[in-house]
Protein backbone atom coordinates (compact mmCIF):
# COMPACT_ATOMS: atom_id res chain seq x y z
CA UNK A 1 0.00 0.00 0.00
CA UNK A 2 2.81 2.20 1.03
CA UNK A 3 4.56 1.62 -2.60
CA UNK A 4 1.42 2.53 -4.35
CA UNK A 5 0.97 6.10 -2.46
CA UNK A 6 4.67 6.62 -3.38
CA UNK A 7 4.05 5.55 -7.37
CA UNK A 8 1.22 8.15 -7.03
CA UNK A 9 2.48 10.91 -5.56
CA UNK A 10 5.74 10.81 -8.00
CA UNK A 11 3.11 10.47 -10.96
CA UNK A 12 1.34 13.53 -9.82
CA UNK A 13 4.62 15.47 -9.36
CA UNK A 14 6.09 14.65 -12.95
CA UNK A 15 2.52 15.26 -14.34
CA UNK A 16 2.57 19.22 -12.61
CA UNK A 17 6.23 19.38 -14.16
CA UNK A 18 4.90 18.93 -17.50
CA UNK A 19 2.35 20.86 -17.51
CA UNK A 20 2.80 24.46 -19.26
CA UNK A 21 3.38 27.74 -16.88
CA UNK A 22 1.66 31.01 -17.69
CA UNK A 23 4.02 33.71 -19.15
CA UNK A 24 4.95 36.35 -17.00
CA UNK A 25 3.80 40.20 -18.80
CA UNK A 26 6.62 42.32 -19.53
CA UNK A 27 7.90 44.93 -16.90
CA UNK A 28 9.61 48.62 -17.66
CA UNK A 29 13.25 47.83 -16.17
CA UNK A 30 13.96 49.16 -12.19
CA UNK A 31 14.33 53.21 -12.34
CA UNK A 32 13.63 54.24 -15.84
CA UNK A 33 11.69 56.84 -17.08
CA UNK A 34 10.13 58.17 -20.28
CA UNK A 35 9.42 61.85 -20.76
CA UNK A 36 9.98 62.42 -17.13
CA UNK A 37 7.20 59.90 -16.15
CA UNK A 38 8.56 57.35 -13.86
CA UNK A 39 7.46 54.08 -15.22
CA UNK A 40 9.46 51.35 -13.48
CA UNK A 41 7.60 48.07 -12.84
CA UNK A 42 4.59 49.06 -14.83
CA UNK A 43 3.62 46.88 -17.55
CA UNK A 44 3.34 47.38 -21.29
CA UNK A 45 -0.17 48.34 -21.11
CA UNK A 46 0.15 50.56 -17.95
CA UNK A 47 2.71 52.16 -19.45
CA UNK A 48 0.72 52.76 -22.88
CA UNK A 49 -2.26 54.22 -20.74
CA UNK A 50 0.35 56.11 -18.44
CA UNK A 51 2.02 58.19 -21.57
CA UNK A 52 -1.15 58.94 -23.22
CA UNK A 53 -2.99 59.72 -20.17
CA UNK A 54 -0.07 62.21 -18.95
CA UNK A 55 1.18 63.82 -22.50
CA UNK A 56 -2.22 64.90 -23.49
CA UNK A 57 -2.93 66.93 -20.46
CA UNK A 58 -3.36 70.37 -21.80
CA UNK A 59 0.23 72.99 -21.27
CA UNK A 60 -0.53 75.38 -18.27
CA UNK A 61 0.43 79.20 -19.10
CA UNK A 62 0.95 81.86 -16.79
CA UNK A 63 1.68 85.31 -17.23
CA UNK A 64 1.21 88.62 -14.87
CA UNK A 65 -1.20 86.98 -12.93
CA UNK A 66 -3.27 85.24 -16.05
CA UNK A 67 -4.06 81.80 -16.24
CA UNK A 68 -4.96 79.83 -19.66
CA UNK A 69 -4.48 76.23 -21.32
CA UNK A 70 -3.96 74.83 -23.74
CA UNK A 71 -4.20 71.29 -25.31
CA UNK A 72 -1.03 69.38 -27.38
CA UNK A 73 -3.08 68.53 -30.16
CA UNK A 74 -4.39 72.09 -30.55
CA UNK A 75 -0.60 72.52 -31.41
CA UNK A 76 -0.54 69.77 -33.32
CA UNK A 77 1.80 67.73 -31.06
CA UNK A 78 1.23 63.72 -30.76
CA UNK A 79 2.98 60.97 -28.71
CA UNK A 80 4.13 57.84 -30.75
CA UNK A 81 3.14 55.70 -27.81
CA UNK A 82 3.78 52.04 -29.41
CA UNK A 83 7.40 53.72 -29.99
CA UNK A 84 7.50 55.19 -26.55
CA UNK A 85 6.61 51.38 -25.20
CA UNK A 86 8.55 49.55 -27.06
CA UNK A 87 11.79 51.53 -25.93
CA UNK A 88 10.95 51.62 -22.36
CA UNK A 89 10.18 47.75 -22.63
CA UNK A 90 14.48 47.36 -24.18
CA UNK A 91 16.00 49.86 -21.91
CA UNK A 92 18.69 49.32 -19.26
CA UNK A 93 18.05 50.08 -15.33
CA UNK A 94 17.74 53.70 -14.59
CA UNK A 95 18.01 55.08 -18.45
CA UNK A 96 15.82 57.89 -18.87
CA UNK A 97 14.16 57.70 -22.44
CA UNK A 98 13.14 60.81 -24.59
CA UNK A 99 9.36 60.75 -25.98
CA UNK A 100 8.71 60.91 -29.76
CA UNK A 101 6.90 63.06 -30.24
CA UNK A 102 5.67 65.29 -33.42
CA UNK A 103 4.85 69.25 -33.53
CA UNK A 104 3.46 70.89 -36.24
CA UNK A 105 5.66 73.88 -35.94
CA UNK A 106 3.03 76.13 -37.84
CA UNK A 107 0.50 75.37 -35.42
CA UNK A 108 3.02 76.26 -32.49
CA UNK A 109 3.64 79.85 -34.53
CA UNK A 110 -0.03 80.71 -35.43
CA UNK A 111 -0.51 80.16 -31.73
CA UNK A 112 2.03 82.31 -30.67
CA UNK A 113 1.03 85.23 -32.73
CA UNK A 114 -2.46 84.85 -31.52
CA UNK A 115 -0.58 84.97 -28.25
CA UNK A 116 0.99 88.54 -29.02
CA UNK A 117 -2.29 90.10 -30.25
CA UNK A 118 -3.84 89.04 -27.11
CA UNK A 119 -0.88 89.64 -24.29
CA UNK A 120 1.35 92.54 -26.15
CA UNK A 121 -0.03 96.04 -24.60
CA UNK A 122 1.79 98.99 -26.30
CA UNK A 123 3.73 101.81 -24.08
CA UNK A 124 1.63 105.12 -23.92
CA UNK A 125 4.05 108.08 -23.93
CA UNK A 126 3.79 110.93 -21.63
CA UNK A 127 1.40 113.17 -22.74
CA UNK A 128 0.87 117.41 -22.38
CA UNK A 129 -1.70 119.49 -21.19
CA UNK A 130 -2.39 122.84 -20.15
CA UNK A 131 -2.95 124.30 -16.68
CA UNK A 132 -3.96 127.72 -17.61
CA UNK A 133 -1.57 129.04 -19.87
CA UNK A 134 1.06 126.45 -18.96
CA UNK A 135 2.10 122.85 -20.48
CA UNK A 136 1.65 120.11 -17.75
CA UNK A 137 3.44 116.76 -18.50
CA UNK A 138 1.38 113.41 -17.36
CA UNK A 139 4.00 110.60 -16.83
CA UNK A 140 3.53 107.86 -19.80
CA UNK A 141 2.62 103.71 -18.65
CA UNK A 142 5.38 100.86 -19.74
CA UNK A 143 4.13 98.14 -22.18
CA UNK A 144 4.54 94.74 -22.97
CA UNK A 145 6.09 92.81 -25.78
CA UNK A 146 6.14 88.94 -26.59
CA UNK A 147 8.75 87.68 -27.18
CA UNK A 148 7.29 85.61 -29.42
CA UNK A 149 11.11 83.18 -30.60
CA UNK A 150 11.81 82.41 -27.22
CA UNK A 151 8.36 81.52 -26.39
CA UNK A 152 7.44 79.12 -29.59
CA UNK A 153 11.15 77.14 -27.93
CA UNK A 154 9.87 77.02 -24.50
CA UNK A 155 5.91 75.56 -25.61
CA UNK A 156 7.86 72.95 -28.14
CA UNK A 157 10.19 72.32 -25.11
CA UNK A 158 6.86 71.38 -22.97
CA UNK A 159 5.62 69.39 -25.69
CA UNK A 160 8.95 67.12 -26.07
CA UNK A 161 7.64 65.72 -22.25
CA UNK A 162 4.91 64.34 -20.24
CA UNK A 163 5.53 66.51 -17.84
CA UNK A 164 3.09 69.43 -17.03
CA UNK A 165 4.79 72.28 -15.04
CA UNK A 166 3.36 76.07 -15.62
CA UNK A 167 4.73 77.65 -18.64
CA UNK A 168 5.77 81.15 -19.01
CA UNK A 169 5.63 82.63 -22.59
CA UNK A 170 8.87 84.95 -22.43
CA UNK A 171 8.19 88.63 -22.72
CA UNK A 172 9.61 92.37 -21.90
CA UNK A 173 8.93 95.76 -20.98
CA UNK A 174 8.44 98.20 -22.98
CA UNK A 175 9.64 101.36 -22.12
CA UNK A 176 7.70 104.52 -23.36
CA UNK A 177 9.20 106.50 -25.83
CA UNK A 178 8.39 109.41 -25.01
CA UNK A 179 9.05 110.29 -21.22
CA UNK A 180 8.08 113.19 -18.86
CA UNK A 181 11.53 113.44 -17.84
CA UNK A 182 12.93 113.93 -21.22
CA UNK A 183 9.58 115.07 -23.32
CA UNK A 184 11.42 117.76 -25.50
CA UNK A 185 9.08 121.00 -27.05
CA UNK A 186 5.96 121.76 -25.72
CA UNK A 187 4.40 125.27 -28.23
CA UNK A 188 1.77 127.34 -26.74
CA UNK A 189 0.57 129.80 -29.67
CA UNK A 190 -1.23 133.15 -28.20
CA UNK A 191 -3.04 134.15 -30.58
CA UNK A 192 -4.59 137.50 -29.49
CA UNK A 193 -0.75 138.57 -28.74
CA UNK A 194 0.87 136.93 -31.81
CA UNK A 195 3.45 135.47 -29.77
CA UNK A 196 4.81 131.85 -29.62
CA UNK A 197 5.83 130.54 -26.37
CA UNK A 198 8.03 127.21 -26.63
CA UNK A 199 8.75 125.13 -23.57
CA UNK A 200 11.25 122.09 -23.13
CA UNK A 201 8.61 119.99 -21.05
CA UNK A 202 7.57 122.73 -18.10
CA UNK A 203 10.76 125.04 -18.17
CA UNK A 204 10.21 127.98 -20.65
CA UNK A 205 12.70 128.06 -23.69
CA UNK A 206 12.24 130.48 -26.23
CA UNK A 207 9.74 133.51 -27.36
CA UNK A 208 8.32 134.41 -30.92
CA UNK A 209 6.79 136.80 -32.47
CA UNK A 210 4.61 135.39 -34.95
CA UNK A 211 1.31 136.40 -37.26
CA UNK A 212 -1.54 134.64 -37.07
CA UNK A 213 -4.98 134.60 -38.87
CA UNK A 214 -6.97 136.98 -40.03
CA UNK A 215 -10.54 137.58 -38.48
CA UNK A 216 -12.09 136.14 -41.22
CA UNK A 217 -9.89 133.16 -41.62
CA UNK A 218 -8.61 132.94 -38.01
CA UNK A 219 -6.21 130.49 -36.68
CA UNK A 220 -7.78 127.36 -34.85
CA UNK A 221 -7.74 127.23 -30.77
CA UNK A 222 -7.44 124.11 -29.95
CA UNK A 223 -4.96 121.20 -28.91
CA UNK A 224 -2.74 120.65 -31.74
CA UNK A 225 0.20 118.22 -33.04
CA UNK A 226 3.06 119.00 -35.45
CA UNK A 227 2.03 116.13 -37.91
CA UNK A 228 4.25 117.09 -41.11
CA UNK A 229 7.85 118.99 -41.58
CA UNK A 230 9.10 120.21 -44.70
CA UNK A 231 12.19 121.63 -46.26
CA UNK A 232 12.29 124.24 -48.80
CA UNK A 233 8.93 123.50 -49.39
CA UNK A 234 6.24 124.08 -51.89
CA UNK A 235 3.46 126.53 -51.79
CA UNK A 236 0.12 124.73 -52.99
CA UNK A 237 -3.10 126.91 -52.89
CA UNK A 238 -5.70 125.72 -50.60
CA UNK A 239 -9.20 124.59 -51.78
CA UNK A 240 -10.55 127.87 -50.26
CA UNK A 241 -12.02 130.88 -51.79
CA UNK A 242 -9.27 133.39 -51.65
CA UNK A 243 -6.65 131.11 -53.34
CA UNK A 244 -9.08 130.54 -56.32
CA UNK A 245 -6.77 130.80 -59.58
CA UNK A 246 -3.61 130.80 -58.18
CA UNK A 247 -1.12 128.50 -58.91
CA UNK A 248 1.55 126.61 -57.21
CA UNK A 249 4.68 127.85 -56.31
CA UNK A 250 8.49 126.01 -55.83
CA UNK A 251 10.75 126.85 -53.35
CA UNK A 252 12.80 129.74 -53.70
CA UNK A 253 12.91 133.11 -51.96
CA UNK A 254 9.38 134.94 -53.29
CA UNK A 255 7.29 131.48 -51.62
CA UNK A 256 4.94 131.90 -49.23
CA UNK A 257 5.67 129.19 -46.50
CA UNK A 258 10.02 130.80 -46.59
CA UNK A 259 11.72 127.46 -45.81
CA UNK A 260 10.38 125.90 -43.59
CA UNK A 261 7.03 124.17 -43.06
CA UNK A 262 5.85 122.30 -39.75
CA UNK A 263 2.13 121.48 -40.60
CA UNK A 264 -0.58 120.84 -37.77
CA UNK A 265 -3.14 118.09 -37.81
CA UNK A 266 -5.64 121.13 -38.01
CA UNK A 267 -6.29 120.89 -41.70
CA UNK A 268 -4.48 123.36 -43.89
CA UNK A 269 -2.99 124.68 -40.66
CA UNK A 270 1.09 125.36 -40.15
CA UNK A 271 3.68 127.26 -38.90
CA UNK A 272 6.01 128.82 -41.54
CA UNK A 273 8.53 131.18 -42.26
CA UNK A 274 7.37 134.05 -44.54
CA UNK A 275 9.42 136.46 -46.91
CA UNK A 276 6.44 139.16 -45.47
CA UNK A 277 8.52 140.18 -42.21
CA UNK A 278 5.99 143.45 -42.03
CA UNK A 279 3.12 141.11 -41.13
CA UNK A 280 4.50 139.70 -37.80
CA UNK A 281 3.36 140.79 -35.05
CA UNK A 282 -0.43 140.70 -36.54
CA UNK A 283 -3.61 138.94 -37.32
CA UNK A 284 -2.64 138.81 -40.99
CA UNK A 285 -2.53 135.11 -42.16
CA UNK A 286 -5.20 133.14 -44.04
CA UNK A 287 -4.77 131.05 -40.56
CA UNK A 288 -1.22 129.76 -40.80
CA UNK A 289 1.25 131.15 -38.31
CA UNK A 290 3.69 132.89 -39.64
CA UNK A 291 7.31 133.53 -38.15
CA UNK A 292 10.44 135.12 -39.40
CA UNK A 293 12.61 132.60 -41.75
CA UNK A 294 15.61 132.49 -39.51
CA UNK A 295 13.18 132.14 -36.27
CA UNK A 296 11.16 128.68 -38.45
CA UNK A 297 14.36 127.10 -39.46
CA UNK A 298 15.36 127.39 -35.62
CA UNK A 299 11.74 125.93 -34.32
CA UNK A 300 12.15 123.51 -37.04
CA UNK A 301 15.54 121.80 -35.53
CA UNK A 302 13.57 121.52 -32.22
CA UNK A 303 10.31 120.34 -33.10
CA UNK A 304 9.69 116.97 -33.72
CA UNK A 305 6.70 115.15 -35.47
CA UNK A 306 3.90 114.97 -32.79
CA UNK A 307 5.46 117.68 -30.83
CA UNK A 308 1.95 119.21 -28.97
CA UNK A 309 0.55 122.99 -30.22
CA UNK A 310 -1.81 124.79 -27.84
CA UNK A 311 -3.57 127.36 -29.71
CA UNK A 312 -5.32 130.05 -27.23
CA UNK A 313 -7.13 132.91 -27.34
CA UNK A 314 -4.69 134.88 -25.26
Amino acid sequence: MKRFLLFVALAALASGAAAPSAKRPAIVPAGVSIGGLRVAGLTSEQTRHAVSWWYNRPLRFVLYGKHWSVRPATLGATVDVESTVERVLKAGAGERVALRVEVDQSRVRRYVKALDGQLSIPAENATATLAGLHPVIHPGKPGLALRREVTERRIEGALATAFRKPLHPAAKTVAPSVSRNHFGAVIVIHRGSNQLYLYNGTRSWRTFQVATGQAIYPTPIGNWHVADKQRNPWWRPPDSPWAQGLKPIPPGPGNPLGTRWMGLDAAGVGMHGTPDAASIGYSASHGCIRMRIPDAEWLFNHVRIGTPVFIVSA
